[in-house]
């Protein structure tokens, strides 16, 4: 396939069977396809065959996937030869044509030997194209392409075997007159051969920006664990990930990745579960509870009996979403295939015009020939494939800088229509992490008068203590207290009590550190006004750590994942560009109602505890409702989301398998570049639909002349540098492109 019209052809032939429903993707080179058992599989591939293109079927899964060669890679590897043996062949000839005073006897003769294998190899691409076009009664731009080069090439073929070209002496001066001829002394070849070398360019950097079918998949393969520790006999056997069956028990030490889905039997843990569900606050589990592959054991060792493993994992299920997000994906048809659709069939029109006119009047079938073949050929621009490739290497280039990275033109069309946005919570809006947002101090609690002062002691003791700790909250408790006493005291005595908190002596006190439960059973209950503090805080979504000093409740540390301080200032953006910002996450309603509220964002645009597959439901939804929705996340679960959104914008913070599914990359984690990543992108389409217009209007200026016979090779010439020219200039106003950043408004 060439275009996305390509992919419509074939989805239009394969929905013509009975009880067939198809959706084919350009991009992935994917059809999706469901039939009933009166079809048979190798009937699909037998209709894809009959309009010209080809099918096979997909490989099963295989455990090395992840290494395979991608298939993009070796088209732009395929592109990049052509484009070097044409550019090496092209050069002399356009060289020779442009400069008289290098024109030696018969390089006329040379010219055509160079510029042969430019046209017939280095045009195959658009000539098979053109053929599978013509077939099916359509144009693209590779019809234009096709048309006009063999068009340039066949006439200097003629006239230098019929006509007067091919005499030795003969020069083509540079000037620009307009005088009627009847062409026979007239050669095209540097139009024919830059024409296919300049596209061929154009077509390589395109190749090489366009997103990788199966990358999202293959990273969310490398997620999972590799190998397992497996149970049997009570020894611990570690075996390849593919071995472990249902029912096999294995183990997950503190740090590593739970192997496949499954139930504790044995232990009690933490999980960091905020990949898969974008929690983000680790989940305390004990025996009878459920874990999901691909999660982290972040506290004590468990003992997991596996439930579901291989294609019925969660993991397996989350690409399986991705796979269905991106076959769906609606294709934009590019602007250079919508525009030469009605150029081409008007063009040849008015070359059959052209030669009925000259017939008509008598000027002779010379003449009438010549008139209708300069028409063909001066309406071929070779602007036309630079139009999209410049334009997006000076975007994705400006943008780079500015932190954001364009994956390919498709993405262009998407952002001008987007009027939705939404953001995932944890890690896009919020940072993900576990920060200390206050303390609260038992009243009288400072024996030296000071509660201030207590309350900081306190917090250097409670991080002293967990400094020992595994646990993403105790860390997170640390991380304060060294950012307020950069030394901290060493601790005796310390024990983890699994699921509850820690305990120890530090500096001669003894410390307790964790839920209210453990503070109840070492005889250390909250008093009334640390009990509503408590109450007060978890009813605002902030998780509660409590202190007890020597037997005694002190004090309550709140812990939150904090809104990022840029992320008010982007939501007023995002309103600036006429976009509505909804708030979807797989946290729980009152900490989403919290954050939302911060940031600015309406109530009823706040969608909470949505799964994964969820995710995907509610941007369906919106689509339903016609709404153009542009999605910003950076977690695995955020993935499919991102490849069903028309526009995906990544978080370059966040996990490989979001980026690989998104549309546009925001390499920092500032959520303001996602409002100029949209500027950026809206402002290289309309640089694009500026140079498709120029490289087309230079050309179509010179069509008049052609079709009055006055057209002579310095003018084709002049017509293709032109474009080309302006193309390359117009594309690099984008580089004076200014981020909208401002520094966030004081809170």
């Amino acid at each position: 396939m060439t275009c996305a019209s390509c992919a419509a052809r074939i989805e239009k032939k394969l929905n013509k069977l009975e009880g067939v429903t198809a959706t084919v993707n350009y991009s992935t080179e994917v059809a999706q396809v469901r039939f009933p058992t009166t079809v048979q599989p190798a009937d699909l591939v037998a209709e894809v065959v009959k309009i010209g293109y080809t099918a096979t079927f997909p490989p099963p899964p295989r455990a090395a996937e992840p290494e395979d060669p991608p298939t993009s890679t070796d088209r732009a590897r395929a592109l990049r030869q052509r484009l070097l043996i044409s550019l090496a062949l092209s050069l002399p000839v356009i060289v020779l044509a442009m400069v008289p005073g290098w024109q030696f006897d018969n390089w006329q003769w040379a010219s055509l030997a160079l510029a042969g294998p430019v046209v017939i190899y280095g045009g195959l691409p658009f000539h098979r194209a053109a053929w599978t076009n013509l077939r099916h009664g359509a144009a693209t731009m590779d019809t234009l392409i096709s048309m006009g080069t063999l068009a340039a090439f066949g006439w200097s073929v003629y006239a230098m075997f019929f006509g007067t070209a091919g005499m030795t002496g003969m020069r083509h001066p540079f000037e620009l007159t307009l005088t009627r001829g009847e062409g026979s002394g007239n050669i095209y070849l540097e139009a024919a051969a830059g024409v296919i070398t300049f596209l061929l360019a154009g077509r390589y950097v395109e190749a090489r920006s366009k997103k990788e079918a199966g990358a999202a998949l293959r990273a969310l393969i490398q997620l999972g664990a590799k190998d397992v520790a497996v149970l049997r006999g009570g020894v611990e056997t570690r075996i390849p990930i593919e071995q472990l069956a249902v029912g096999d028990l294995f183990v997950v030490r503190p740090g590593e990745k739970v192997a496949a889905d499954g139930v504790i039997t044995q232990g009690r843990s933490a999980v960091d579960n905020s990949l898969i569900t974008g929690e983000s606050v680790p989940v305390e589990v004990a025996v009878g509870d459920a874990v999901i592959g691909a999660s982290v054991n972040s506290g004590g060792r468990l003992v997991v009996r596996a439930a579901r493993v291989g294609a019925d994992s969660q993991l397996a299920q989350m690409a399986k979403l991705v796979t269905d997000a991106q076959n769906g994906k609606a294709q934009v048809q590019r602007l250079a295939d919508r525009i030469s659709g009605i150029f081409v069939p008007v063009v040849i029109g008015l070359a059959l015009a052209t030669l009925a006119f000259w017939l008509i009047i008598g000027a002779g079938a010379a003449a009438a020939f010549t008139a209708a073949v300069a028409v063909l050929i001066v309406a071929c621009p070779c602007a036309l494939g630079l139009a999209t490739p410049t334009a997006l290497m000076v975007g994705t280039g400006r943008g780079a800088q500015l932190g954001m990275l364009i994956k390919g033109p498709e993405v262009l069309e998407s952002t001008r229509r987007v009027d939705t946005i939404v953001l995932d919570k944890t890690g896009t809006v919020t940072t993900g992490r576990m920060t200390l947002t206050g303390l609260v101090s038992a009243e009288g609690a400072a024996a030296d008068g000071d509660p201030e002062m207590d309350v900081r002691r306190i917090l250097r003791w409670a991080g002293a203590l967990e400094s020992a700790s595994e646990h993403p909250i105790g860390r997170a408790i640390t991380a304060a207290a060294r950012a307020d006493h950069p030394e901290l005291p060493p601790v005796q005595d310390f024990r983890n009590i699994q699921g509850l908190g820690v305990q120890g002596t530090v500096e001669g006190h003894g410390v307790l550190v964790g839920r209210t439960a453990l503070l109840e059973q070492c005889s250390s209950p909250l008093d009334q006004q640390l009990m509503q503090a408590r109450t007060a805080a978890e009813a605002a979504g902030v998780t509660v750590v409590a202190v007890a000093v020597d037997g005694t409740a002190r004090a309550l540390i709140k812990l939150a994942d904090t809104v990022k301080p840029t992320s008010r200032a982007a939501i007023a953006q995002f309103r600036r560009l006429g976009l509505t910002p909804i708030l979807l996450t797989g946290d729980n309603q009152r900490v989403a109602d919290e954050v939302a509220a911060h940031v600015g964002i309406l109530p009823q645009d706040v969608m909470a505890e949505v799964l994964p597959a969820q995710k995907v439901q509610a941007i369906k939804d919106l689509q339903a409702t016609g709404r153009v929705v542009a999605m910003v996340g950076d977690g695995v679960n955020d993935a499919a989301a991102l490849a069903q959104a028309d526009l995906g914008l990544a978080m370059g913070t966040g996990s490989d398998v979001a980026i690989e599914a998104a549309d546009l990359t925001l390499v920092r984690g500032d959520l303001r570049v996602a409002g100029d990543a949209i500027r950026l992108s809206r402002r290289t389409l309309a640089i694009i639909k500026g140079n498709l217009f120029w490289a087309f209007a230079y050309n179509v200026a010179a069509i008049p002349l052609a079709a009055a016979g006055l057209l002579n090779p310095m003018i084709a010439g002049a017509a293709m540098a032109l474009s080309s020219i302006f193309v390359v200039t117009n594309s690099l106003r984008l580089r004076r492109f200014a981020p909208a950043l401002s520094d966030p408004p004081a809170t």
